[in-house]
């Protein structure tokens, strides 16, 4: 299975690839991980909400899923939820 791509930090490679969004869930499908990004536009993260945006869900590994959670700047066992990420869909 292809999964799709999730960074805790702003890539540095290929940016136009990428996109921004706030982690709303974080759950679990079919053995997978299942996150659920809210994307932002550039006016939402200047204080301006377009609202245009549904929610995109991202399956990734439970190893990628560890690895973008440590990475986010909350304390230990806090949620995600809220948190900013980029993000890839599979064949972005």
């Amino acid at each position: 299975m292809n999964h799709d791509r999730v960074h805790a930090r702003e890539p540095s490679h290929h940016v136009d690839r990428w996109s921004v969004g706030v982690v709303e869930s974080v759950g679990e499908r079919d053995g997978h991980c299942v996150v659920t990004v809210r994307p932002v536009g550039e006016a939402e993260s200047e204080g301006e909400a377009d609202g245009d945006d549904g929610p995109v869900e991202l399956v990734i590994t439970f190893a990628v899923r560890d690895l973008f959670v440590n990475r986010l700047p909350t304390a230990e066992g806090e949620s995600p939820v809220g948190e900013r990420v980029w993000y890839r869909k599979r064949g972005g």
